[in-house]
């Protein structure tokens, strides 16, 4: 965090643009609020929703390992790990494995780079990423949304591969991932004592987990999204924020998945007034058994196929949806503007004096 030059109290978050000034970081009184712009957002998961398949396809490819035999092994890490007594989630054993596949030999050499590079070789669903740009877009198609800031943003959480992705045909698309991520050389004890450190290598490859993702803690991240500590990091994910001053309210949000591994930030998001969307392979009838168990059971709001072209039924509800919410934040912002403005003064004037009713001698004349 810094002190912007010749900006005046504006805040600048380290790695995520800036975003509140000085008015808006003003301690806010009983009406007023952090929050001077509206945010709509998009948040995808990767594997599945983006992509078909898995996105280490082209990572085993690479290096000639058997992508089956490799998934057979990490499924039963954890049954061998608890007979020694030893307690390893399935997402903690996939990354510790690939990583025993670099240090013991198969992977030897793979580093970040070269996760970057592979994830240039993934397939996109239909429609992709052009989808990304008319969201957008149509955040902003009315005057209406224009005057009251609304904007869109993307967002991917994935338990997959961060550089992966971030090599990958949606990366330029997106305003943040959240993902797994590898350290290359790590640093040695008492690093803190060398004068110098050793600048980058071609030969360095990747050796310890940076972070892990897991179904659980992609919640995490919708909450990071929701308070803004993912752009402005003097904000932590656990501090106690008023609904009204978060960033991106989850009412304001759309979560786009594949399946049941996602329930638990489906059930957030729903929860607390967002949409929930799940996606399926067309060619798998079995995954679209899987969307519509989901919609029974009130998990998600809708599900469709894995297809993001205009004309699909998928890209319409999410455009539907985008609109739906563009058009309750305006609703909303109009009502308070309302609510609080006070009537002008005006001049008063007695009532016009009213007019004589008919004697009571006149009423019998008439009747006679």
């Amino acid at each position: 965090m810094k002190n912007a030059p010749g900006g005046a109290g504006r805040i600048v978050a380290s790695g995520g643009g800036e975003w509140w000034n000085k008015r808006e970081l003003a301690m806010p009184d009983a009406q007023s609020t952090l929050r001077s712009r509206e945010i709509v957002a998009v948040v995808w998961d990767f594997d599945k929703t983006l992509i078909p398949g898995y996105m280490q396809a082209p990572l085993f490819e690479h290096y000639g390992v058997d992508g089956g035999r490799f998934w057979a092994e990490v499924n039963r890490l954890p049954e061998v790990y608890a007979r020694r007594g030893v307690h390893v989630s399935k997402d903690t054993a996939y990354l510790n494995h690939l990583l025993s596949y670099v240090r013991n030999g198969p992977m030897r050499g793979l580093n970040n780079r070269r996760l970057r590079q592979l994830g240039g070789q993934l397939r996109l669903f239909p429609g992709l990423p052009a989808v990304f740009g008319e969201l957008r877009a149509l955040a902003r198609s009315r005057p209406e949304f224009v005057r009251h800031e609304i904007s869109l943003e993307h967002y991917i959480i994935s338990t997959g591969l961060a550089e992966m992705i971030r090599g990958s045909g949606v990366a330029a698309a997106v305003d943040g991932i959240f993902a797994c991520e590898f350290v290359e050389n790590p640093l040695p004890p008492h690093f803190g004592r060398q004068d110098e450190m050793a600048l980058e290598g071609e030969d360095w490859e990747i050796a310890q987990i940076g972070v892990m993702v897991d179904n659980t803690i992609k919640t995490r991240f919708i909450f990071e999204i929701n308070k803004g500590s993912n752009k402005n990091p003097a904000i932590d994910v656990n501090a106690v924020v008023r609904p009204e001053d978060r960033r991106v309210p989850i009412k304001n949000m759309i979560y786009v998945a594949d399946g049941p591994s996602d329930v638990p930030v489906f059930s957030v998001v729903r929860r607390n007034g967002g949409k929930a969307y799940a996606v399926y392979d067309p060619a798998s009838p079995a995954e679209f058994a899987q969307n519509d168990g989901l919609l029974q059971v009130g998990r998600i709001h809708a599900y469709g196929p894995a297809d993001y072209r205009p004309e699909s039924s998928t890209a319409q509800w999410l455009k539907m949806h985008v609109l739906a919410i563009c058009e309750r934040i305006v609703k909303e912002r109009e009502e308070s503007v309302a609510a609080r403005i006070t009537h002008p003064p005006r001049h008063l004037h007695p009532p016009p004096a009213a007019a004589p009713g008919p004697k009571q001698d006149e009423l019998f004349k008439a009747k006679g």
